[in-house]
């Protein structure tokens, strides 16, 4: 692993600080099966440390689904994911989450 210390921001950004980024990476997180035909499943995600006040959230699903971030707090927010085809029942599935301040 080579360490890097330089970092470049690109004018007209919004980032939260000036002296750092925040990265918070969850990777194969389980979601639970949904409960019928073309209904969202909503998984709450949380860190052990508090979130900074605004933040971006980026999520992927290995299923066939749209994804949605809700209820963003400092202490997590929630992933909901809608099958892309209204006839389809969720299974269990695995979401990867990147947070980025």
């Amino acid at each position: 692993m080579i360490d890097k210390h330089t970092m470049q921001v690109v004018d007209g950004s919004s980032g939260a600080f000036t002296d750092r980024v925040i990265l918070g990476v969850l990777t194969g997180v389980a979601t639970i099966a949904g409960g019928g035909a073309g209904s969202a499943v909503t998984t709450a995600i949380t860190f052990s440390e508090p979130l900074p006040a605004t933040y971006s959230v980026f999520a992927t699903s290995n299923l066939a689904t749209t994804v949605n971030i809700t209820a963003k707090t400092s202490a997590g927010f929630n992933v909901v994911t809608t099958p892309v085809l209204a006839a389809t029942t969720l299974g269990v599935g695995l979401l990867d989450v990147l947070v980025l301040a």
